[in-house]
């Protein structure tokens, strides 16, 4: 490859992503592999801003506000796309907390289809595996209530709002053909899936640029 590999992680809240990506990032780099370990909301250069509109969005809820807070994170993926993934190293792997696919749980009014579009119109950097953590909504509640920040989120403050959430995001895996990570169990399962996941990729990758190869020879 003549770029970084990258892997976005996302789900709903509580569903043990943050430990998750720690735990992956260990794992390859004990295998020698460069890891450059990112996130969306503090690579976001307008993150202020939107979460004002957001913060207003909860407030009084509208299709055009919501529509426009969606436009401002796709505007700013297109600015962390330019500034930020593309100078990394071509050799690494970039793994993401937070990316375009986290818009399918915690939006309400605009159909995922309408925000991935948005993001494509801006050139918003595909990554090269999306992988969807999540849980029995129960289970991420519960673990979130038990944290001291608590379930820290903007716009989620009841469990019925969690439960779907979790299932609109699990919609959009089917839908997108996403990895799925279940992570009810062991930490260790649900990053021996991610970082067999991410090898396979890498391994796909290679195989086509052998075919390129031989095809230009």
């Amino acid at each position: 490859m003549n770029r970084p590999l990258f892997v976005s992680l996302d789900g709903p809240k509580g569903t043990g992503k943050t430990t998750l990506l720690e735990a992956v990032t260990k794992a390859l780099r004990a295998d020698n592999k460069k890891v450059i370990r990112l996130s969306e909301q503090k690579s976001d250069p307008n993150r202020g801003e939107t979460m004002t509109l957001v913060n207003q969005l909860v407030r009084s809820p509208s299709r055009d506000l919501e529509f426009e807070v969606c436009g401002r994170f796709a505007d700013s993926r297109a600015w962390i796309s330019q500034h930020v993934l593309g100078k990394q190293p071509t050799d690494s792997i970039i793994l993401i907390d937070r990316w375009y696919p986290s818009d399918a749980a915690f939006r309400r009014t605009i159909p995922f289809a309408e925000i991935l579009q948005l993001n494509m119109d801006r050139n918003v950097r595909v990554p090269d595996l999306h992988v969807g953590v999540v849980t029995n909504p129960e289970i991420s509640w519960a673990r979130a209530a038990a944290r001291r920040r608590g379930l820290s989120s903007t716009v989620i403050h009841k469990l019925e709002e969690h439960v779907a959430c979790t299932e609109a995001f699990e919609q959009a895996i089917a839908d997108h053909g996403w990895f799925l990570c279940r992570n009810e169990g062991t930490i260790e399962d649900a990053t021996m899936q991610v970082v067999s996941e991410i090898y396979e990729v890498v391994n796909c990758h290679l195989k086509e640029c052998l075919a390129m190869n031989a095809l230009a020879k």
